[in-house]
C-alpha cells in the first residue's frame, strides 16, 4: 500500500509542491497520476521514492514510513519499487541482457538466479531476441521495454512509471500500456504518471487528477 496522509512539500524558495495532500494506492492497483506541468506529478513520485522528503504529513510506501525513514534504509525502500523513466537511462556499453541482469547483481543476486531471471524477464517484456543488442541498436519502443525489463526484473511490489511514452510514438504507448496491463494482472501494483488524457480513457483505470498540489479528481474510467 501507498498512503499520503496530509502531506504538504515545501521547497526552500517557497514554492508548494503538495499541499495537506491525501492518497491511498491498495496494493494490486491500477493507478494514473494526471495533471498538467506543475501540478506536483514529479514530486510525488520523489517522494514515493525518497529522493525528496515532505515537509509536513505521513508517507507510507510497502510498510515503510518514509517521514521516519533512516537514510541508510532507503536502499531497502527501493528495491521494493521498479522505477521506470522517460529518458530509458540504459547504459549505452551494455546489452540489453547486462543491463537487466546489472540491476540484480548491484542487489548481490548471484549469477545462477541471473541466468534464471533475465532471459524470463526479456521473454515477458517480448524481448527475448534483442538480449545481445546495444541501446543504440533498438527503437524507442524497445528502449523503453528493456528499461520496463530492468525495472521488473528484481520481482518490485510497485512499477512507478514517470511519463514512460513521452518518448515513443502512439502506437507503442499503447502497447507499453499493454504490457503494464499484464503486469498488474499478475499482482504488482502500477502507477502511471502522465498528462497523455488519450492513454487514460484507453485503459480505463482508476485515475487521480492533481492539480496545485492538492487531488481534484479521484474515480475510475475515463
Amino acid at each position: 500500500m501507498i498512503e499520503f496522509q496530509n502531506v504538504t512539500m515545501k521547497y526552500p524558495n517557497g514554492t508548494k509542491a503538495l499541499n495537506d495532500f491525501s492518497l491511498t494506492i491498495e496494493d494490486g492497483e491500477f493507478v494514473f497520476i494526471i495533471g498538467q506541468s506543475g501540478a506536483g506529478k514529479t514530486t510525488l513520485s520523489k517522494l514515493i521514492t525518497r529522493e525528496e522528503k515532505c515537509s509536513s504529513g505521513v508517507i507510507r510506501v510497502n510498510n515503510f514510513n518514509l517521514s521516519r525513514l533512516r537514510d541508510r534504509d532507503v536502499p531497502r525502500l527501493r528495491r521494493t519499487l521498479g522505477v521506470v523513466f522517460q529518458d530509458f537511462r540504459l547504459i549505452e556499453n551494455k546489452t540489453v541482457y547486462e543491463n537487466v541482469a546489472f540491476a540484480m547483481k548491484v542487489i548481490g543476486a548471484s549469477d545462477r538466479i541471473v541466468r534464471k531471471r533475465v532471459p524470463y524477464i526479456l521473454n515477458l517484456v517480448d524481448l527475448a531476441d534483442k538480449a545481445r543488442r546495444f541501446p543504440r541498436e533498438l527503437s524507442g519502443g524497445e528502449q523503453q521495454r528493456a528499461a520496463i525489463a530492468r525495472a521488473l526484473v528484481n520481482n518490485p511490489r510497485v512499477i512507478l512509471a514517470d511519463e514512460p511514452t513521452g518518448n515513443v510514438d502512439p502506437k507503442m504507448s499503447l502497447e507499453i500500456m499493454e504490457l503494464f496491463r499484464r503486469i498488474n494482472e499478475q499482482g504488482t501494483t502500477v502507477i502511471v504518471i502522465t498528462h497523455e488524457h488519450a492513454l487514460v480513457r484507453y485503459m480505463k483505470k482508476r485515475y487521480v487528477e492533481i492539480s496545485h498540489g492538492c487531488v481534484i479528481n479521484d474515480r475510475v474510467g475515463g
